[in-house]
């Protein structure tokens, strides 16, 4: 009965304080309040939100970890990504972190998940295909027919994730 007790009161004592944020919360009360939390869940700078929207950082802050807002933003992360190759052109970066950021764009899904992809080759096919003269010139030089490489690009790619096609 004591752990039920325990849980009750902690919901109860949640239940309070998300009434208490949204009575005293000048975005919940705010016109914009969902351009407000867009904007932010975006990645967007939490100061330059606080000028254009009359509010302070804490504010933000406040009103993002009493609704969750951290897990939102998490899984957008490629829009952070995305701002960066965006402003590529426009500031100085270095070849090397615009390479960085799509690099790491192209490993987030949609849902914000980081996923390694990877391409398998079995070269005991490609090995199979070749002549009895491609397989000494391998052997002699190290080097693939000109065809291989077609089979290589031709290969599915595996991942953690499914594929898109359906």
């Amino acid at each position: 009965m004591g752990k039920r007790k325990t849980r009750k009161a902690a919901r109860e004592n949640k239940q309070s304080s998300q009434a208490r944020h949204e009575r005293d919360c000048k975005i919940c009360h705010n016109a914009k309040r969902e351009e407000i939390e867009r904007a932010w869940t975006s990645w967007g700078d939490t100061t330059e939100i606080a000028k254009q929207y009359s509010l302070t950082r804490d504010s933000i802050y406040r009103h993002a970890h009493a609704l969750g807002l951290f897990k939102k933003r998490g899984r957008n992360i490629r829009a952070a990504l995305e701002q960066i190759i965006e402003k590529a052109a426009g500031v100085e970066v270095t070849a090397a972190s615009v390479v960085s950021a799509v690099q790491a764009y192209a490993k987030i899904n949609a849902q914000g998940q980081w996923v390694e992809r990877f391409e398998r080759v079995d070269m005991r096919e490609i090995f199979d295909r070749m002549t009895r003269d491609e397989l000494d010139s391998y052997a002699r030089t190290g080097k693939l027919p000109s065809w291989a490489p077609e089979l290589v690009s031709a290969t599915r790619f595996d991942s953690n994730e499914e594929d898109s096609d359906g």
